[in-house]
């Protein structure tokens, strides 16, 4: 006989069995004992919660000749026929492959046709949200006014493209996503059944991966066992087998993060990547810890942070020392990065290209413009001052290397050089961040001089550049940002000399301008 999957060997086949879903399954019990069956359902919710399994274990209990409390007796012929998937009172329509307009008016023409066996007719249309415009519009009528021996169940994970239309016609459940503690019991009563052994802390770990669907925690616990047939699942057996990392490996990625050590974290990436884990699944779970950091670090000190933290009582210890090593700002904004990497790697060529710009943008705040990135940044400038480190507020164009120029004497500065040349040389950086892109990006590689008449100069080296900073809509705004900075109007020239070397023997170097002017009352 060949090998059954688990997740279809243990599908639940009464109501009692079915987990995570208590209230639905109470209030479909109560509408069979008092046979108060309605005409249509809709069954909604994310993958592996049960939406199918209700549906067939619905189909069985209003046929049944025997039920008891509700729930089918799974003895009887009409019980078996069902689980066999030979009844003809149980229709099962995929709706991803049986989508048009003739599928539909093949049911409504066999409604018509009561049941030769048993009570109810039971259609099941899975993924119905598949269903052109026109099945929906064939579906509208018959799912209205149905015979009475027919029963529509309708299962949807995209519940938001069912038309109102077809909503109002049925009565809704939404299936949540079930709790890892109960995946992690339903794990351990089919691991005594089967006769796997596993460690605690391994099932708990295919529980949580299975993000609430205990049809992917069942395939997931079979791949695991297919792999270590026989053996003991332990939690670095399963970590090798999904292509996951120890949480070991994220509290040495965030300290290289915290220390600005690129490189360091570059290198951790490297060993994951060594390893042969799974990268898509190295972000979500890094995600994870990074969430489960915030918590601690935001929880008071009489909360009970171990109920909404899975992890065991060492690694939580190591995750609150590690709290009082980062801010909260900053956590959060390390969290919205990956989770918007999360999104972006699922289907990406490059996946360890993302995660080393990922972990750039982490380490280098300055990379970014959102507020977040920018308290970042700020709070860096406080730890190089507490430290004493000196912060310079221009920096010299560096030495061109490439060119055989030979050296020169540096232009001096006119006598007589304005104020608002000084203000305006000096206030260089803030008039450029009120520039929009790409023109702010374009003028921070400019260079700046004046002419001997008092005029700023402002020397672009790239024809690209130089024609669109040339632009009149360009000067004006370059104009404006000017005058809102320091209050005054400056004239201005844009130039395109050769090289750097070559503007510089024209013109005065304007880098020993470097501080604010103060206006003295």
């Amino acid at each position: 006989m060949s090998y059954t999957a688990l997740y279809r060997k243990w599908r639940p086949e009464k109501f009692e069995d079915v987990k995570g879903q208590d209230a639905i399954v109470t209030t479909l019990k109560n509408q069979i004992i008092r046979d108060r069956i309605g005409h249509a359902y809709l069954f909604c919710g994310t993958r592996g919660t049960g939406k199918t399994t209700v549906a067939k274990i619905v189909a069985k209990a209003v046929n049944c000749e025997a039920p008891v409390n509700g729930s089918p007796c799974g003895k009887c012929k009409s019980c078996m026929a069902v689980s066999e998937g030979t009844s003809l009172n149980v229709i099962e329509i995929d709706a991803a492959s049986n989508n048009g307009v003739d599928n539909i008016r093949e049911i409504r023409d066999e409604v018509t046709y009561a049941p030769t066996e048993g009570r109810y007719k039971v259609y099941i249309i899975d993924e119905v949200h598949m269903l052109s415009t026109g099945a929906f519009n064939a579906l509208l009528k018959t799912l209205e006014e149905p015979p009475s021996y027919v029963i529509f169940i309708l299962a949807t994970t995209e519940v938001h493209k069912i038309p109102v239309t077809i909503l109002s016609r049925c009565q809704r459940y939404d299936f949540k996503r079930i709790p890892v503690d109960t995946i992690t019991e339903r794990l351990k009563e089919l691991m005594e059944g089967e006769g796997i052994k596993a460690e605690e802390k391994a099932v708990r770990y295919i529980a949580r991966v299975a993000d609430g669907a205990l049809r992917d925690a069942l395939s997931l616990m079979d791949q695991c066992n297919s792999f270590y047939f026989g053996q003991t699942l332990t939690y670095d057996k399963v970590l090798e087998v999904l292509g996951a990392v120890d949480t070991g490996v994220f509290s040495e990625l965030l300290s290289a993060i915290i220390a600005k050590d690129i490189s360091g974290a570059v290198r951790i990436l490297d060993d994951v990547v060594a390893m042969g884990r799974e990268l898509t699944q190295f972000v979500i779970d890094f995600t994870w810890y990074l969430r489960n950091l915030l918590l601690v670090k935001t929880a008071e000190e009489d909360e009970d942070i171990d109920e909404v933290i899975d992890m065991s009582s060492e690694n939580l210890e190591q995750l609150k020392r590690e709290a009082g090593a980062v801010d909260t700002d900053r956590v959060m904004r390390y969290i919205r990065i990956f989770s918007q990497l999360s999104g972006e790697i699922r289907y990406a060529a490059q996946k360890r290209i993302l995660i080393e710009i990922a972990i750039v943008k982490l380490i280098k705040p300055t990379m970014e413009t959102d507020n977040q990135s920018v308290l970042d940044r700020i709070r860096a400038i406080e730890e190089r001052l507490e430290s004493g480190e000196p912060l310079s507020v221009n920096k010299p164009a560096a030495k061109e290397d490439d060119e055989d120029e030979e050296d020169f004497e540096a232009v001096p500065l006119p006598k007589a050089l304005s104020d608002d040349i000084k203000q305006a040389v000096s206030s260089w950086a803030r008039i450029t961040s009120e520039i929009t892109n790409p023109g702010r990006r374009m003028l921070s590689k400019c260079e700046l001089s004046v002419t001997d008449d008092n005029k700023l100069v402002i020397a672009v080296f790239e024809e690209t550049n130089f024609e669109f900073l040339s632009r009149d809509s360009s000067r004006e705004e370059l104009r404006a940002a000017i005058e809102g900075t320091i209050g005054k109007s400056v004239d201005f020239d844009i130039i395109a000399p050769e090289t750097k070397k070559a503007f510089k023997r024209k013109f005065p170097d304007m880098s020993v301008i470097n501080m604010e002017i103060v206006n003295e009352d």
